[in-house]
């Protein structure tokens, strides 16, 4: 059985968290051998996340990020796999279709329940293992906490939605998983970061992640930022990144997560 380190993670300074879940492109051989030729290049992955992000170790934000693929499990996803959008065309915790609808197994090969519950051990459970210790001990620190759950996703995907994917998508299960003052300060930010488009709550309101460890009235703030790639890369293989297009999205992120700083240092 081939074996890797389930995450990168980097602990900051600062009472910001930063989690990518689906930047990972690792797939262990014995998984990959039972996906069809298209999964097995991990179209759906959250491609150049990372590099979109990189500034936020500047502002002395704690980084967390997945190495293995979507495909192998999925990190924003509830441990029991139940839906987080029911009655909506969504994706598992070990899926089985790509974001197009093509088929991520070869037929026949689909996990069995046993196979998912040892990838939930060994992929899934180190990850949020390392979520909850690095959150305990940022509020011990820190009476406000935001955690930043960091997103990408192909502009139009007609499984999922219709017409085309506004390029800020900001995601707090409809004003729970934070004070709706910091959620308003993104919003702000977004509205005035012409030509680029955005929407609060719309067909993405936050995943596993950001309702699970969203507790502000324990301190800590989650957000959920769904990014249409369209707004900083090709959306077509190889997945380029086009340096004209993300360098002043990457400004406008960056002063979003410097007021969602400055957000969480008003609490000090």
């Amino acid at each position: 059985m081939s074996t890797t380190a389930p995450f990168i993670f980097h602990q900051g300074s600062a009472p910001l968290f930063v989690t990518m879940p689906h930047t990972g492109t690792w797939l262990p051989p014995e998984i990959a051998d039972t996906l069809t030729d298209e999964a097995r290049r991990v179209p759906d992955t959250d491609w150049h996340i990372e590099r979109l992000y990189a500034f936020a170790k500047d502002l002395g934000a704690s980084v967390l990020q997945a190495t293995c693929s979507r495909y192998v499990v999925d990190l924003n996803r509830p441990p029991d796999g139940a839906s987080l959008y029911p009655g909506q065309a969504t994706t598992g915790l070990c899926p089985d279709i790509r974001f197009d609808g093509g088929p991520v197994y070869l037929p026949g090969a689909q996990p069995s329940s046993q196979a998912v519950a040892q990838r939930r051990e060994r992929y899934w459970r180190p990850w949020h293992d390392q979520l909850a210790a690095e959150l305990a001990r940022l509020t011990a620190q820190f009476p406000r906490v935001v955690l930043w759950d960091a997103h990408s996703i192909c502009s139009v995907l007609p499984q999922f939605f219709d017409g085309r994917l506004p390029d800020f998508n900001i995601g707090t299960n409809k004003g729970v998983t934070c004070d709706p003052a910091l959620q308003r300060r993104v919003a702000d930010l977004a509205r005035l970061a012409a030509p680029f488009s955005h929407v609060e709550n719309g067909r993405y309101t936050g995943g596993y992640i950001t309702r699970h460890y969203g507790q502000p009235e324990q301190g800590v703030h989650a957000l959920q930022m769904e990014l249409a790639q369209s707004a900083y890369m090709d959306e077509t293989p190889p997945w380029r990144w086009d340096e004209e297009k993300a360098r002043p999205l990457q400004t406008h992120l960056r002063a979003m997560l410097s007021a969602a700083l400055a957000f969480a240092r008003e609490g000090e």
